[in-house]
């Protein structure tokens, strides 16, 4: 009798898996749908602004950074490469000097204040930016020299290109803030987020920006030319 039911037992047990697997093995499987924001950025004549950040703040909770999050500025030909970045909050920056001559690298801003004394033909110690805002680069040997970095916590953005278009790309089903940014902006009018909600299609987004003069965020090179250098950095 102890024998029987203990068959029996086992058969229960086995019936239960077998019934709750199906049930079970959907859920695990299961993702999160993703699609793409599609964003333009123009100024007031309808032409595009390259090196803007857009960026989109989920309403849910944010994903975790992974531990390690690294970007590269580079010191070209004395000019700052990419001259927009935009990177999540703890990332570790880079700053490699490809250049024959040394470099000073240095922000004053608030949200990293940091100091890379001369150094040549060597990658100097990364920088910790671990506050979101905007920080500006400079070079104390070569003042021409300009780079912006925009820190933000979430881990969808992107910097438009020339067309003044960016892709964000696989974006999890949900409720998001669009942001934009440019180093030239002007705070008045002030640019509104807007809301989109994420599912199976791409969103399209679109922004016009008023920006400051362009010394004010830009600096050529003395032996540069209009021509040669205008066109990239819009």
């Amino acid at each position: 009798m102890f024998r029987n039911r203990c068959k029996r037992r086992r058969f229960y047990e086995a019936f239960i898996c077998v019934v709750c697997l199906p049930v079970i093995l959907p859920i695990i499987g299961k993702k999160a749908k993703a699609a793409d924001i599609i964003a333009k950025v123009l100024n007031n004549n309808s032409q595009p602004i390259s090196h803007a950040v857009v960026y989109a703040d989920p309403e849910a909770d944010i994903p975790p950074a992974p531990q390690a999050n690294e970007s590269a500025i580079n010191q070209i030909d004395k000019m700052f490469k990419p001259f927009v970045s935009v990177v999540r909050v703890g990332t570790r920056i880079k700053f490699p000097n490809n250049d024959n001559i040394q470099h000073h690298v240095y922000s004053f801003s608030r949200a990293n204040k940091f100091e890379l004394p001369l150094y040549a033909g060597q990658v100097a110690s990364p920088v910790i930016f671990d506050k979101e805002g905007a920080v500006v680069l400079g070079c104390n040997i070569h003042d021409w020299m300009m780079a912006h970095v925009l820190v933000v916590k979430t881990p969808y953005f992107a910097v438009t290109d020339q067309n003044g278009q960016a892709l964000l790309n696989d974006l999890p089903d949900g409720d998001y803030q669009v942001r934009v940014w440019h180093p030239g902006m002007r705070k008045k009018p002030k640019i509104k987020p807007q809301m989109i909600n994420i599912s199976i299609a791409d969103k399209e987004v679109k922004f016009n920006l008023r920006l400051k003069d362009r010394r004010k965020w830009w600096r050529n090179r003395p032996d540069a030319s209009e021509s040669k250098y205008g066109s990239t950095y819009k």
